[in-house]
């Protein structure tokens, strides 16, 4: 099992620590994760329903929860484990009101042995939508508590009082700002809950990072992206470390319970590389055949119907007649570069509603080059189903443009790729490679300062996107990736490269501007 993915020895490590642990298993856990966390490809039938009675859905996670929890057996406080309880779902009462599907999921997690007390979690307006008759029900919010509380109550007359998601920061999405709650503000949120007797959950106590493709989107009839960092303003950031907001909760806690009477922890030590050059690069068009085959049809293929769950894909064509045309694509799912011959001729964005372009054709067959990145599924709402690539019609001049290759770039693994030496400034996609020296591994965080939009990995390891709208304009490298002596850096830029193909890595983080 991959490290990263091993949850018998998170809990494991929960039980060591004394620590006991409410389960959320899903399916659907929202999370401003890559489609709720619901896996892309059951989006691969185009009828398919999330989170409804649809047989072929519950089939799936009728499957997944039998692989999931029946290892997890051991772990049930029944069994001496650390599991307290189990969640059914996740803020059902936002998307739906079939009690039926929520019936379900309960009988579905009895059936794999689980026999600790189930629960949901909705904001307080949802509980009536979301809660399951006979199931502890419990509420998410970050502020008003005691009012909070009352509508919890008031559906729900006896037993606990729980606030399973008590947010105490926020999520960012690219092209605004960085969010932060006030220290003070948020204690003070702390210890007004904490005074009614209730319980609580921290959402989020340790800040996280949406590694690679994962983070997800929200889409309120505009698409956003989350970025790739998950600090979240929690009291511990996304390095682990103590925060003012920290020191602050544990004064309130101390309140209404023991805490550990010993020093916080110091921030761990960090590594500082400056100016890393990045001499060897390799062309993504012209290098795309050695990162994914592609697959011919009359019309672009989507990425489930690739099969491919992140990244990028490659749909080429070749143009009848040379002159001016516009080039019109019904649903970009998220970004389109287009490309005539190689070389760019604009940019399409779902996050702006933009879905067509005009250009000059130079010849007859010249070849048309669309890459559409996946910027994250929705993870909220109906538009969790959020099918990838280029969907619905493409017209040229009005009339339907047939005949294209479809070349799933997942860029799982980058191996194959021939860098070579270069010094000219090179306009974009390519990828970019460096080498640079670690005495002692220690977190860092990656700056890309001139760099535009792309993604990073570390050997071999894909730390996330970056995006010079911000607001996040550095990348978190934990100290497992890096290595003792030689360490491999690879950039993806698509656009034009920085002009001197540098990169630092410092101590401290760049989250962006807060709002003023």
């Amino acid at each position: 099992m991959d490290d990263e993915l091993d949850l018998p020895a998170y809990l494991d490590l929960a039980a060591a620590e004394g620590l006991h642990v409410l389960l959320r298993p899903g399916p659907y856990i929202c999370a401003e994760w890559e489609g709720g966390g619901l896996p892309s490809w059951l989006l691969a039938e185009p009828d398919l329903r999330l989170r409804t009675r649809d047989p072929r859905y519950l089939s799936a996670v009728d499957d997944y929860f039998a692989r999931l929890l029946t290892p997890l057996q051991p772990y049930l406080s029944t069994r001496g484990g650390p599991i307290l309880a189990i969640q059914v779902e996740n803020e059902y009462g936002a998307y739906g009101d079939d009690t039926a599907y929520l019936e379900h999921l309960a009988h579905s997690l009895r059936r794999c042995g689980v026999d600790v007390p189930l629960f949901t979690c909705d904001q307080p307006a949802d509980l009536a939508r979301g809660a399951l008759p006979g199931i502890l029900a419990t509420a998410n919010f970050g502020s008003r508590s005691a009012q909070s509380l009352a509508t919890l109550r008031a559906h729900q007359p006896t037993g606990p009082l729980l606030s399973t998601e008590f947010w105490i920061g926020w999520f960012d999405r690219w092209g605004s700002h960085h969010v932060v709650r006030d220290a003070d503000q948020a204690a003070q949120e702390l210890d007004e809950l904490l005074a009614t007797g209730a319980s609580l959950n921290l959402y989020m106590f340790h800040g996280g990072t949406n590694f690679g493709f994962t983070n997800g989107a929200n889409d309120k009839h505009t698409y956003r992206p989350t970025v790739t960092s998950y600090d979240y303003d929690a009291p511990l950031d996304e390095a682990g470390d103590p925060t003012e907001k920290f020191t602050a909760f544990r004064k309130v806690i101390a309140k209404y319970a023991t805490v550990p009477d010993e020093p916080v922890p110091a921030p761990a030590a960090k590594l500082a590389v400056p100016a890393v050059a990045l001499t060897q690069s390799a062309g993504l068009l012209e290098n795309a055949e050695s990162l994914g085959e592609a697959v011919e049809s009359r019309h672009p293929l989507t990425m489930e119907e690739l099969r491919q769950d992140f990244g990028f894909v490659l749909y080429e064509t070749t143009l009848p007649a040379a002159g001016p045309v516009l080039l019109e694509l019904e649903h970009v799912r998220d970004r389109a570069q287009v490309f005539l011959d190689g070389q760019p001729v604009g940019v399409l964005e779902r996050e702006n509603h933009e879905h067509a372009i005009a250009f000059t054709v130079p010849r007859e067959n010249s070849v048309l080059s669309v890459l559409v990145e996946n910027q994250g599924r929705v993870n909220y709402g109906v538009g969790i189903h959020d099918r990838k690539g280029l969907l619905g019609e493409v017209l040229l001049n009005g009339s339907e443009l047939a005949g294209w290759t479809s070349r799933p770039l997942p860029l799982t693994s980058l191996e194959g790729l021939p860098f070579a030496a270069t010094r000219t400034v090179t306009i974009g996609p390519a990828f970019h490679r460096g080498t640079f020296e670690v005495a002692e591994a220690a977190d860092t965080f990656l700056h890309l300062d001139g760099w535009t939009k792309g993604n990073a990995w570390i050997n071999g390891f894909a730390l996330g996107r970056y995006w010079s709208r911000g607001p996040q304009r550095s990348l978190y490298v934990p100290a497992p990736v890096l290595r003792e002596g030689a360490n491999e850096i690879i950039v993806l830029e698509l656009h034009a490269s920085h002009h001197a193909r540098t990169v630092d890595f410092k101590q401290t983080p760049d989250l962006g501007p807060t709002e003023e």
